[in-house]
């Protein structure tokens, strides 16, 4: 059947519907290659960094560069590219890359719904039309007659565009829930890739952090051993401490010790270790029980005494 010959019959409504059939099936050509791009390279990208990642962050990174061509290549690449980020920055940067690239996956969805949406209603239209065209030029006295014989002809042609008009949206709805079902798939694609990625980089940033913190305490030690060593006094000129009494020998005693320790000894532990001939004659008297001067008298021998005169002029016995 010839498309225009039916565009024809199908009344004035069959152009609209046309227009939306062009960009139907544009859009889901386009949709098609998109996806079909996404589907076979995605899974080789992830694995590749995951495992790259796992290693060194430098490959990983590089790889993550080559592949930003697809939407999940510059999903992991940009967390990636921040230098040293804490993670909940990389889990942020995470997000953000996820909603830009999930909401360009669904481009050309709104064109879809908007075909499914209005092409039924477009061939409604073109049947409601094409009847009231057909049943106009019928009056009342011509019903049953052989003048309204091509009125069901007319109105078979206004149901075309109807008929055209379910067809078109029928197969956008297909083809749109085809590509929902895509679009779930890499949300749990991106949000499993997301994860383990910000697992593995939370593990090397505690890592890392550990590492630094022992470090930083090796450093403070050496710090304080250094400080430490400065003040030292060098060996050579350190005075050893004496021994204990338990562990001193008896030459290794002082005289007092050895007058302190000697049970022996008669001398008075408090006072000085003179020796007996050394002694003055005052502390001689004071110790000599025999002698009965008195200690408050002075040592000076009788003969020695100078005679004191008489104060009263009384004549000496």
């Amino acid at each position: 059947m010839d498309i225009v010959a039916v565009i024809e019959k199908g009344g004035i409504a069959m152009w609209p519907l046309l227009g939306l059939s062009i960009l139907a099936v544009g859009t889901i050509f386009e949709r098609l290659w998109f996806w079909a791009g996404i589907l076979l390279k995605q899974q080789e990208i992830v694995n590749r960094v995951l495992d790259a990642a796992a290693q060194n962050w430098q490959v990983a990174r590089e790889i993550a560069l080559k592949s930003r061509r697809q939407p999940v290549g510059r999903y992991l690449y940009a967390p990636l590219r921040l230098i040293s980020p804490e993670p909940e920055l990389f889990r942020l940067a995470l997000e953000g890359a996820a909603d830009d690239e999930l909401a360009a996956m669904r481009r050309g969805d709104k064109l879809l719904e908007a075909v499914i949406a209005l092409s039924p209603l477009l061939g409604l239209l073109g049947t409601v039309l094409g009847l009231i065209n057909s049943l106009g030029s019928i009056t009342i006295d011509q019903l049953g007659t052989a003048s309204t014989a091509g009125v069901t002809l007319g109105i078979g042609e206004a149901l075309i565009s109807t008929a055209t008009g379910l067809i078109i949206a029928i197969t956008s709805l297909a083809f749109y829930r085809l590509f929902q079902g895509f679009w779930f798939n890499q949300v749990k694609i991106f949000r499993k890739a997301g994860t383990e990625l910000e697992l593995l980089y939370r593990q090397d940033w505690l890592q890392a952090e550990d590492s630094d913190q022992m470090m930083n305490d090796h450093l403070q030690d050496n710090t304080v051993n250094v400080y430490q060593e400065s003040f030292e006094v060098p060996k050579r000129d350190r005075t050893p401490p004496p021994k204990p009494r338990s562990q001193q020998k008896p030459d290794d005693l002082t005289p007092v010790a050895n007058a302190k320790t000697n049970p022996d000894d008669n001398v008075d532990p408090d006072k000085s270790q003179v020796p007996q001939t050394d002694r003055t004659p005052v502390a001689n008297a004071k110790k000599n029980q025999d002698d009965k001067v008195s200690p408050d008298n002075s040592q000076v021998p009788q003969t020695d005494r100078t005679p004191v005169p008489n104060p009263q002029g009384k004549p000496e016995n």
